[in-house]
């Protein structure tokens, strides 16, 4: 049976007074006009308390504490972190203890080598492709791969095996590079591959054996440092899908031995907010015992303006 066309009666609607209601913005947490020529704090500061600007603000205070207690700060590193130019704004938090261990996909360690050996890296893959160019740069493919198996057969992982090769090494751009400075300030660095994804794999030299081998190995070694981070800091900086998936691994592994991780900070870093991430690093870790943040933007701004921010807040 149809309906008809009735005007609902708006009689009997109830109201209540504005001021008794509990609104999310409130004119205390506005953004305030940053002040001319002030410092990174102050810009920081003069940010909103609400949405990103309050959780922007929670993770300077949470990286800023655990450096204070010692708990713990351990960044996972993508690609797209090294290519677009901030190693420099890295090895620095290295070197002021803003770094306890470092995780990374295989992409990253092609970029950040590239880097320390001739100060450039990432090829135009739509110009190379075609005329089968694309990731057959010499160096790259024959120095990783002598790296990783020599580096493997001594018992190493693929971290310490590239770290140590290039502290032997010592290339021209060695300040820039976030290996580097990894094997210089003593601080674990794990890489964690899937096979057939890297440049390297086309190589002739690649060895299947090696890259399994080292890259388990980094994964004991990660889930070592994760266990370590009690009121501790993770921070997911630009993997979408490998560093998610094995940071949840390893929380799981941590737990496992009853290692609660309470009070854990995470943070997923990147341009997007893309599932894996969110639900593995942000959301589950950290549900019923910690905080999970999700900051949204570019690489090249967000990370060193969180450099700066954490360093100004630091005594």
């Amino acid at each position: 049976m149809p309906f008809t066309y009735d005007d609902f009666d708006l009689s009997g609607i109830t109201t209540y007074p504005l001021k008794s209601r509990r609104s999310k913005s409130r004119v205390e947490d506005f953004a305030r006009p940053a002040p001319s020529g002030g410092s990174i704090g102050a810009f920081v500061e003069s940010l909103p308390n609400i949405l990103a600007g309050a959780d922007f603000k929670a993770v300077v205070r949470a990286i800023v504490e655990a450096k204070r207690t010692g708990a713990g700060i351990v960044w996972g590193l993508g690609a797209h972190v090294i290519k677009t130019g901030l190693g420099p704004v890295l090895v620095d938090l290295m070197e002021r203890g803003f770094v306890s261990a470092i995780a990374t996909n295989g992409a990253a360690i092609i970029h950040d080598f590239e880097v320390a050996l001739v100060g450039a890296t990432s090829e135009d893959v739509d110009e190379a492709l075609g005329p089968g160019r694309f990731g057959m740069a010499e160096e790259t493919g024959r120095l990783l791969n002598e790296a990783i198996t020599e580096g493997v057969a001594s018992g190493r992982g693929i971290g310490q095996a590239i770290t140590s090769f290039l502290a032997a090494k010592q290339p021209q751009y060695a300040r820039t590079s976030v290996l580097a400075a990894a094997a210089r300030l003593q601080i674990p660095l794990t890489v964690h591959v899937a096979i057939g994804t890297d440049i390297i794999h086309m190589h002739p030299a690649a060895s299947g054996a090696a890259l399994g081998e080292g890259s388990l190995r980094d994964f004991r070694y990660f889930v070592s440092a994760v266990a370590r981070l009690e009121r501790g800091v993770y921070l997911n900086c630009g993997s979408a899908v490998v560093l998610p998936e094995v940071f949840l691994k390893a929380v799981a592994l941590a737990r496992n031995r009853g290692i609660g991780l309470a009070e854990l900070t995470t943070v997923n870093l990147d341009v997007i907010r893309s599932y894996r991430a969110q639900t593995n690093v942000v959301s589950r870790p950290t549900a019923g015992t910690g905080r999970g943040y999700s900051l949204v933007g570019h690489h090249e701004i967000m990370i060193p303006l969180l450099a700066a921010a954490v360093g100004e807040a630091t005594p």
